[in-house]
């Protein structure tokens, strides 16, 4: 009797019997095919929620160890439900099942029999079999990107597990089979999770480590029962649907008011955090990684000579007074490490006590601080902003207009360049070429000036934007910064200052985040002490 290796896989879990961790119909049918062909099952590989189409032969740990086995020639045949059990990936799966018979193993499928590869006829087959497999996947997938973008576009719940601060319920709706399916609502209790969430990141410098520590201290579960890790904290703080909005791929839903946690500009202020803290941005971070330790400034601070990042040194000394009394003194400092230790030619100081410039920059804060409670937000500021924005456009569309013409004198040359070849122009091929250069170049000299241009324009757009929200919150950072603990503070640092950079002699330039700066019009957008 031949030795039977079957191997079961399920592109989705819809298609286990859960209780059994079993795929009824394709074992069924290869139990009823082995016993009719008189041979003996050895081995029963089961796949679950296993894509064929997207997981690689390699990443599969059933084909591997069936690889293994086949080599030490422990079974006879290798038998499947259909063929596309073994995978869709027509670069991929044919040269799988070609694997399994050149070492020896028949290859079955219960409802397409033996797969042979005596001949360049079988050999076209078998890629063919896995091509139309494969072309088959694709548009399954596109008919699910389309039916998803749909359902986005129409507000509509698309199903699966609820978001974290959601719980689905049964509100009416009924699915095109007449079938009631469920939908989001907000969750009353997590929903002041979430918000705590946003406040501890925002407002008291939370990182991912520390927020889902926190978490899982208070007893907090995720939807399957789990611990939080900082995977999921980002996740839950990521989703846009948080304030309002279902997002699949590039389409984003028409705001839902009531799925709205918090207000979009609280979320965008929460992924400008996220993204500064990512390690993929470290170089142009200024908020601080962490908010814990006792100077105030860790995170943006830099040396003004190299240009890289202070770090933070030194700690709690003690020392005994002559009648024999322990003192502890903090002795912190601001250290550049890449002078400290050579790796790059900079010409100032390798240390800075931290306290001389904390208190040196806390200072000018509570300056700024001070200011904002007797500035009032008036039209005047947004009709600033808004002719800034209106003389951008039109130089924006002075320089498309300039870019044209230089494109159709470009053209013109292009043109010239062929009479002279065949002598019917006055030029020389060498003057035209010069022409054609220096053309060439004054485009390139408008292409950097237009992509300027549209930094600044959506800089001053997205200053206008958030004209009233950013003033509210320095209002409120002005009213709290005297109360708030070190964390708070430090946060409001990183907020409210871009970049701090430290010379020989202790010499400081502040540089303001461009969003806080504007509200005062005569200030610079950074001072210099």
């Amino acid at each position: 009797m031949k030795r039977t290796n079957i191997l079961y896989r399920a592109s989705t879990l819809k298609q286990v019997d859960r209780q059994k961790e079993d795929i009824p119909m394709q074992r069924i049918a290869c139990h009823e095919f082995v016993e009719e062909k008189g041979w003996v099952i050895t081995n029963e590989f089961y796949e679950k929620g296993i894509s064929g189409f997207k997981v690689s032969a390699e990443k599969r740990d059933a084909i591997q160890e069936l690889k293994e086995l086949a080599l030490k020639k422990e079974f006879d045949v290798l038998l499947v439900y259909m063929f596309d059990r073994l995978g869709r990936i027509d670069s991929e799966t044919p040269f799988v099942l070609q694997w399994f018979v050149e070492h020896g193993i028949e290859v079955w499928s219960v409802q397409e029999g033996q797969q042979k590869l005596d001949d360049q006829v079988d050999k076209l087959m078998n890629y063919i079999r896995f091509w139309q497999a494969n072309g088959e996947s694709v548009k399954t997938s596109m008919r699910l990107k389309t039916v998803t973008a749909q359902m986005v576009a129409a507000g509509i719940y698309r199903g699966g597990v609820a978001p974290f601060g959601y719980r689905a319920e049964h509100l009416g709706r009924m699915n095109k089979k007449g079938q009631p399916v469920k939908d989001l609502i907000v969750d009353g209790r997590e929903k002041e999770i979430v918000l705590m969430m946003a406040h501890k990141t925002l407002h008291e410098g939370y990182g991912s480590y520390i927020l889902a520590e926190h978490l899982n201290s208070m007893g907090v579960r995720t939807h399957n029962g789990s611990k939080f890790t900082p995977t999921t904290v980002i996740r839950i703080l990521r989703n846009k649907l948080l304030c309002g909005y279902y997002v699949a791929g590039d389409t984003i839903s028409p705001k839902i008011e009531e799925l709205a946690i918090l207000d979009e500009n609280t979320f965008d202020a929460l992924q400008y955090i996220l993204d500064q803290r990512s390690e993929k941005n470290d170089e142009k971070m200024h908020i601080a990684k962490m908010t814990k330790g006792k100077t105030l400034l860790s995170g943006n601070i830099f040396c003004g000579h190299c240009g890289n990042r202070l770090s933070v040194s030194g700690g709690t000394e003690y020392y005994y007074r002559k009648d024999g009394t322990k003192v502890a003194r903090e002795n912190i400092k601001y250290t550049c490490y890449h002078k400290m230790r050579k790796l790059s030619d900079c010409d100032g100081q390798s240390v800075y006590v931290s306290k001389r410039i904390d208190d040196i920059v806390l200072k000018i804060v509570k300056e700024y601080l001070k200011k904002i409670k007797t500035s009032p937000k008036d039209k005047a500021l947004e009709l600033r902003y808004a002719k800034e924005i209106s003389d951008k456009r039109r130089n924006k569309k002075k320089l498309n207009e300039e870019k044209e013409k230089m494109q159709r004198r470009l053209k013109e040359l292009s043109v010239e360049v062929g009479k002279s070849i065949s002598g019917e122009s006055s030029f020389s091929t060498e003057i035209l070429t010069m022409s054609i250069q220096s053309t060439e170049e004054e485009i390139r000299k408008i292409d950097i000036e237009l992509n300027e241009c549209d930094r600044k324009l959506e800089e001053k757009n997205e200053i206008l934007k958030n004209l009233d929200y950013n003033y509210s919150q320095f209002k409120n950072w002005a009213e709290e910064f005297d109360y708030a603990t070190n964390e708070q503070k430090k946060m409001i640092i990183c907020h409210l200052i871009k970049a701090i950079r430290v010379k020989s002699g202790y010499e400081i330039d502040i540089e303001f985040n461009v969003s806080y700066s504007q509200f005062f019009a005569d200030e610079e957008k950074s001072v210099a002490i």
